[in-house]
């Protein structure tokens, strides 16, 4: 599995005026109705619910929500970049500026689990990360994405 199979060009955002995680979580519902037409209220209701199991902030500034949906068919992603880090109750207490939300179909086991784990090895790489914070422009971001993990592989 590589990331450019689960993320597409225009599931990668930069944002300046995110202010609570719930303000992202419904940035990230409207990303997924323009890239991949998911419902944005079901987005973000789901979102709330595996959040209410615990906090997706893995730390070092990223976090990693994610969660099933019905009338998916395949692991999907979205990137978001934060211009200003807000808190997300992250492990490490750090605030949060690198989202990568993942949606899977409800059925989805071991997809569902592969995407979260590339994703988390992805950006446990903090030459990465670095790299990203630097490059503020969508495309180069999606580019760094999806060729760090072709390389990586």
């Amino acid at each position: 599995m590589a990331l450019s199979s689960i993320l597409s060009p225009e599931a990668v955002k930069v944002f300046s005026a995110v202010s609570s995680k719930k303000r992202l979580f419904q940035e990230i519902g409207d990303v997924a109705q323009s890239a991949y037409g998911l419902d944005p209220q079901a987005t973000v209701e789901a979102l709330l619910d595996r959040e209410s199991l615990g906090p997706t902030g893995v730390g070092h500034g990223v976090a990693l929500p994610h969660a099933r949906m019905p009338g998916i068919d395949r692991v999907i992603g979205l990137f978001l970049m934060l211009e200003k880090p807000i808190d997300f109750g992250a492990v490490d207490r750090q605030p949060v500026d690198i989202a990568f939300s993942l949606f899977a179909p409800e059925e989805a086991g071991v997809e569902h689990l592969k995407a979260l784990a590339l994703v988390s090895r992805t950006l446990r790489d903090a030459s990465l990360c670095a790299k990203l914070r630097a490059n503020p422009d969508p495309s180069t971001l999606y580019t760094l994405l999806t060729e760090s993990h072709s390389l990586a592989a």
